[in-house]
Order: structure tokens, then sequence, then C-alpha cells
């Protein structure tokens, strides 16, 4: 011991040199192994050496180019010690980089097809490094054969050679490397038929610039991969990428970020800003650790860019980088003045609000004498953004018109937190269409909700089709499904909307169904359809999706408990009524009229309300028809001493409700062949012998017809607030669900919409709604507001109004005459009078 002692030294300092030389000596030894060759030339790196490489040249390598004050020296500094491993040890960093590719890939196939664009386009993809991004395009499109050309261009030379050897490697003679400063690329300098354009442009004009004028002969794609963050000057880069692209191309980005939601929340231009926002620790630990590395973080390069040109699609996201996560964004556009014209937006206005200037775009609907101009939210929105030189709200430069803006701030909206309620729609579309009878004339508008009821009224091809939810999630739902039908084939459909899962939903979502989708609507699948349509565990699917799917996982978990899963299945599977009549008798009616059951309904009411989400002015409705009854049978002649007593209170009232719904349903209606709505409460999924009508092989070679959807305008605002847009006696149908029941009686809600709706409709329109009442109080302000009311289905005891048997009654409201026209006459009089009496 005495001999150790005297080799170690006692003093600190000297024990904390000795330990920096044996780090130091250690560190030399492992980078001199890793960036010393080994093998071959041509041998690629461990990936141990690759990573021991990128960390000496991140974090150890002094920034030597710094010192000339030349970008291309200070980039040729960085990755020059680097290049031969970049790719390897960029996989997990820069990611989202494959789904930029997948997105604008989808878009370029899709505007290919509908001759927008060039069948063999140009690419140029700026800051393009070692050519990386040109390869993994191969997963979505055949580079040799799709592109006519492509460049690629990096001022790094280092880069530029591995780019070069990487093409050699693969054969593709229309990939050419340029090592050049992005500001000063012009693609007529490369591509003949951008030259002849240049000079015929040119003719008898002063040249002010090197640009292409953003016309015929542009580039149809440009793309900047974790390159735009490393561009000091990034102004004039942007500004060049105008230049370069065509009228109908293409700008992908995909690049580090982060931002405080204070800078973009007054935007409407921004595509959605789902995940935008950033914490302050984030903002300020990442902007500092990459700007080590000369990556510079700053929203304004965002935010120019968002500027310059218009938004189809914005994604937010999150690299879990070793266990922290790191904020990326993917940004696709186009140019800023694409069908901006005000001609453009007043045709495409002119279907949300049945506008006289329709007949631009529906030669079928002429004006009238009552013409009015009437424009819509979102046509006013682009018009203020027009005057301000700022680009378009996402939706109109989407490919299909379908989505009408709506401002994603506002608390009517924010308060669905980002969620929808109804995974599928509670309505019988059978006994809609043989009440309605639609025609190829009618204009009908309906409540969104899971869109099933919209897609069947899509099959009857009406002229239009207007689709309202206040919740924008519900609508982000049709949205999906429309989009589906539009870019899938039946076997996808089915997995995604008739089993409600599909193991591929992501790359679907990304490759096939991007085209079809506001920016809005795609963010929220990206971000929550993958674990909706999930195919791993139990429970899983989107029909255990948002607030109806916890009423399904809460019946599964139910019968698990009481041990009736195996009966349920007997029940789901039986093929004639009376194998199901028998199933319900002998196990699962006698459960549900259990007194543990009866007393675990009643015990909380304000669990009662939770669970089936009935609003107190429905529920108020349901209570009246039970004391009526409970009335009624105390004042009969006829002996009840057998029926159970009945007691006053919500919760009973509402119990006898819903045991006189499923009782008739199981013993009239046979799940397994004819009744898709219960099946999917007890299963889960739908079945190919029991499903919704839009769900068919027939259905969907309607609805994957190219001008299937057409007529489709889904507006995500209150009905009194879409109506009170359009032009007077426009529509036909209106179909308001049980949505009447939410208003309470005391109010003035009820009356504001009923006479909304009576101004909107044509005389002879109709309103269909259904309710929980017989004859729900409302029905009296429809009579006294011009409507002939009719309730065309009642639900009695033992029998099924529809194979829903959910609701009360059925009404059909007919508007007899004009309260609009009556209240000018009325106005009119009134003033008559008032001179007279002067």
């Amino acid at each position: 011991m005495s001999a150790l002692s005297a080799v170690i030294p006692r003093d600190p300092f000297q024990l904390l040199t000795i330990s920096l030389c044996v780090i130091g000596i250690f560190l030399a030894t492992i980078f001199g192994l890793a960036l010393v060759p080994k093998g071959k030339p041509e041998q690629k790196p461990s990936t141990l050496q690759a990573y021991l490489k990128f960390f000496y040249a991140c974090f150890v390598k002094p920034h030597t180019g710094d010192e000339t004050g030349n970008q291309q020296d200070a980039l040729e500094s960085f990755y020059k010690a680097q290049a031969e491993v970049y790719d390897a040890t960029r996989t997990r960093l820069l990611r989202g980089r494959e789904d930029m590719l997948g997105l604008v890939a989808a878009q370029l196939k899709h505007r290919a097809e509908v001759g927008l664009i060039s069948q063999r386009p140009v690419w140029v993809d700026i800051g393009g490094g070692t050519g990386h991004n040109v390869e993994q395009m191969g997963e979505f499109l055949s580079v040799p054969d799709f592109f006519r050309s492509v460049y690629v261009v990096d001022l790094s030379p280092s880069l530029c050679e591995m780019a070069r050897k990487r093409f050699t490697r693969l054969g593709w003679q229309n990939v050419k490397v340029i090592c050049q400063d992005a500001r000063a690329f012009r693609l007529h300098e490369h591509e003949s038929e951008a030259h002849q354009r240049k000079q015929k442009s040119l003719q008898g004009q002063i040249v002010r610039d090197l640009d292409e004028n953003a016309d015929a002969g542009g580039a149809e794609l440009v793309t900047m991969s974790y390159a735009l963050s490393m561009i000091p000057e990034f102004y004039p880069v942007i500004d060049s990428i105008s230049s370069l692209v065509s009228s109908n191309g293409l700008v992908g980005v995909v690049d580090f970020y982060v931002q405080n939601q204070i800078e973009y929340q007054s935007r409407n231009y921004t595509g959605g800003v789902i995940d935008r926002h950033c914490m302050w620790i984030s903002r300020v630990f990442w902007r500092t650790w990459f700007e080590i590395d000369r990556v510079n973080l700053e929203a304004a390069r965002r935010d120019y860019l968002e500027y310059r040109f218009g938004t189809v699609i914005s994604v937010n996201a999150r690299n879990n980088f070793f266990g922290v996560r790191l904020p990326y964004y993917i940004w696709v556009g186009c140019s800023k003045h694409h069908g901006t014209s005000t001609a453009k937006l007043a045709e495409i206005d002119a279907a949300a609000t049945e506008s006289p200037y329709l007949s631009a775009l529906d030669l079928q609907t002429g004006p009238v004498q009552t013409d009015v101009e009437v424009r819509s939210k979102a046509y006013e929105s682009a018009i203020v953004n027009l005057q301000s030189s700022l680009p378009l709200p996402s939706t109109w430069y989407q490919n299909h018109h379908w989505r009408i803006h709506y401002d994603e701030s506002l608390r009517k909206h924010t308060r669905f937190n980002n969620s929808y309620i109804y995974a599928f729609t509670w309505e019988d579309d059978r006994a809609d269409a043989r009440l309605l009878k639609v025609t190829p004339d009618d204009v009908i508008l309906a409540i969104t909700s899971a869109g099933d009821n919209i897609l069947s009224f899509a099959l009857d091809n009406p002229r239009r089709i207007h689709a309202v939810d206040l919740n924008p999630t519900q609508n982000h739902l049709l949205e999906l499904k429309v989009a589906a039908f539009t870019a899938l084939g039946y076997a996808d459909v089915w997995k995604c909307f008739g089993e409600g899962r599909h193991a591929d939903f992501r790359a679907l979502l990304i490759r096939r169904l991007s085209p079809h989708m506001s920016s809005a609507a795609f963010q929220y699948w990206l971000q929550n359809g993958p674990g909706v349509f999930s195919t791993k565990g139990k429970g899983k699917g989107l029909y255990y999706s948002g607030g109806s799917g916890n009423a399904l996982a809460l019946v599964g978990w139910l019968f698990r408990v009481l041990g009736l899963s195996a009966e349920v299945q007997t029940l789901c599977a039986a093929q004639t009524l009376n194998e199901q009549r028998e199933v319900w008798r002998r196990s699962i009616k006698t459960v549900l009229h259990s007194r543990l059951l009866t007393w675990a309904v009643l015990g909380n009411e304000k669990w009662l309300w939770k669970a089936l989400g009935v609003p107190p002015a429905q529920r108020d409705m349901i209570e009246e028809d039970y004391r009526k009854q409970a009335d009624f049978d105390a004042d009969a002649t006829t002996p009840q001493a057998a029926a159970p007593p009945r007691t006053h209170t919500s919760g009973h009232a509402v119990y006898e409700y819903v045991l006189a719904t499923f009782e008739p349903v199981v013993t009239t209606t046979l799940l397994s062949t004819s009744n898709h709505y219960y099946l999917l409460a007890l299963l889960g999924h739908y079945t190919p012998a029991s499903h919704p009508t839009y769900l068919s092989p027939k259905s969907h070679l309607k609805l994957s017809r190219p001008a299937a959807f057409h007529g489709l305008r889904i507006h995500t605002d209150e009905i009194s607030e879409v109506i009170a847009r359009m032009r007077p006696g426009t529509l036909t149908i209106v179909v308001v669900m049980d949505s009447m029941d939410w208003f309470p009686r005391e109010g003035k809600q009820a009356l504001r919409q009923i006479r909304a709706l009576n101004r909107a409709l044509k005389v002879k329109g109709r309103v269909m709604l259904r309710s929980a009442g017989l004859r729900p109080w409302y029905v009296g302000v429809f009579e006294g507001e011009g409507f002939a009311c009719k309730r065309v289905a009642c639900r009695v005891p033992g029998s099924c109004v529809d194979r829903v048997n959910m609701y009360a009654s059925t009404w059909i409201c007919t508007k007899e005459r004009s309260i609009e026209q009556e209240d000018v006459k009325l106005n009119l009089r009134k003033s008559s009078m008032g001179e007279l009496k002067i």
C-alpha cells in the first residue's frame, strides 16, 4: 500500500490533469482508428466508424472555412470530413424526408393524370447533397421514367462528388449534379425548353434578371431537405424558387424548426397548426444547440416560405431522437397566385352559397327574381388576404374544393378537443331513402356526423350536398372517406371502414389519399390515423375511437364482466330470427332486466347522462312522454297489477326508453344480415353480409367515379350560419337528425333556425328530423313558421320505427309558404299605415 501511495499523487490538480490526459489519449486513439481508412478504398466504414466521424466533424473539428467569409468554404470545412458517412449517420436524425417525397410524388402523379403538369416533369432538388433524396424517390416513382430531368444543386464539392458516384452506380442518365450556389441556379441555362421560353419572353424587353417568369418550361417540382436552415441568405433562395417552379408546379420542404404560437396564431394561410407550437425550453435549447453547426432555426425561414407560396399541405412533427423530441416540419406548397383570380374564387364560392352566379359552374341552376349576391366566410377571408398580398387560406389551393375554409382557432371549434364524437352514424339510410326519394335535381343540406349518411345521399347523385358540422374532426372523418373512395380500390376501403383496421394506413394516407384531402384533415389523420386504424391489440380500430367508441368499449367490457361474450358472438352469427330471439331471451335479456344492472344505471344519474350522451333538453322530452304514459296506465280501466311499478325519476325514464329501443330490434330484425347498426355495436366492425349501403362493391363503383363528389361541399359551422349565407329558396331537402332536441324550450335558438330554414328552402322543400319525443314541442314552432308537419314514423311498443329504433318519432316538415315574403309585405303594410296616419 505504501508503494502505491507513493506512485499516486495526492494533489487534486495533478489528479485532474492525469485524468484529462487519459481521456484525451483515449479519444485520440478512437478518432485515429475512425479516420484511418481500412481495407479497400471503396469499402464502406463500419457503423461505429461512421458515427465517430460524424461526432468528430460536428462537435470537435474546427470550422476553418469561416476564415475566408465564403459560404462554400464553410460548408466544405464542415462536410468534407464526413461526406463518406453522411447518409449513414443522417437516417435517424433527418426524419420526414421520405414522407415529404411521398407527399410530393402523390401530388405530382395526380396533377399529371388531370393534365395540370407535363407527363415528364422537371425536378430541382436544392441542397441535394449526396443525392439521397433522388434515390429515395425511387420508392414512390420511377425516377428515370417519370422525370424528364432531375437537378441536384448543392454548394459542397465533397457532397456533390458523392452524388455523382451514386447516380453513376444507379445508371440514371437524366440526373445532373450541379455544384453551385442555389441563389444563382437558373433552369434555362440547363433546360432547352426553359431556354426557348426565356428567349421568347425577353424579345423586345430589357433584361432585369435571369428568372424564368414562372411560366411554361419551369420546374414542376422544387424540393429542399434540411437545407433551408443551413443557408445564411435564405430570402433570395426562396425568391429564386418562385422563379424556378412552373405555374402548376409544387415546392416540397422538410426541415427543423422552433416557433411560438404568438407568431402565427392570427394567420389563416398556414394550413393548420396542430403541434406547431414549441415550448420555451425547446425553442431556446434547440436554437442554441444547432447554432454550433451553423444551422439556424429562427421562425423567419418557414414564415417567409409560407408567405411567398400557397400552402397545400403542412405538417408539424417530432423526431424522438435518442430520447429527446426534436421538432421538424414538412411543407408542400404551390404558386401563391395559383387559381387566385377573383372570377375563379367566385366560381368556387358559388357552389358553397348556391349563389346566383352558380350558372358559371352549374348550368342547371339559373338566376331567379329574388337573387341577391351572397358570399361565404371563406370567400370573404380570401379577398382580405388578396388585398393584403397574403396567400389564400390553404383550402383554396387544394385539388378538390370539397372542404370550405373555416377559422380553426375559434372557441366553438376548439371546444371539441380535436376529437370526433361519432365514428359511425345512427341514422337508417334505407329509411331516409324511402322517405325522401332523392332526385338529381335536389340540393341537400345535412349534418355530417360520421359522414355515412352523406355518402348514402351521394349514391343518388343529387345536384349538391352541403355537409355541415360544427366539430372540425367530424368533417375530417368525412374527408377521409371521400378521399378513400376517390383514390382506393374496394379492398382497401373495406379494410378501413368495414373492418375499421388497416395495417398500412399511414402509407396509404401519404401515397394515395393526401392529394384528395385538405391540409387540416391530412394533419389530423397523420397524427391520429395510425393509432385509430391499428391492427394490433384488442379493442382497436376506427369504431373504438371517438366518443361513440368509448360506448362500444363499455358495452364490450360489460358483457365480458357478465360472462356473456360467447352469447353475444352467437347472437351476431344467428342466421334466423328464431335463433336470435332464443339467444336474447335465455341470457342477454335476463341480465339487462336484472336488479343489479337496474340499480347501477339508476344509482348515478350524472353517470347515465355522460355515458349515453343525452342532453338535458332531450332528457326532458323522454321524461315527459314517460310521465304521460304512467298517467295513462294509472287511469286505464284495464287492470295493471302485472305491470312493474313506475317511478318518476329521470334515470328510470331513460332506462325504460333504452329497453324499448333494444327489445324490438332483436326480435324483429336479423343482425347478421340486415341490421349492421347493432352488429357494429356488439362486434366493433361490419361484416360482408351486414354493412352500410355505401360499403357495398356496387356502391364503390358509383362513388369512385371521377365526378362522384363534384357537388359536395363540407362546411365547418352551425347550420344557421351556413344557410344564412345561401341564396334564398335553393335548398330542397334539409336533414337535421335529432339536433332540434338539443334546443332548450325556453330559448329562441329553435325559432331562429326554423325561420332560417324557411328562408333557405324552396316552397315544398322538406326538413326531415328525428326526435326522442313522440311529438316534440318545436313541431308547433315549425307549423307557426310556414311548415306543414307530418309524423311519418312513430315508435310503438313491440315494433321498430326503423332498423336503429333509437328515436320515438320521425317527422317531415314541408315548407308551404315563405315567411320572408310575408315579413316584407307586413313591413310594407306597416309603412303604408304610418304614412296614412301622417
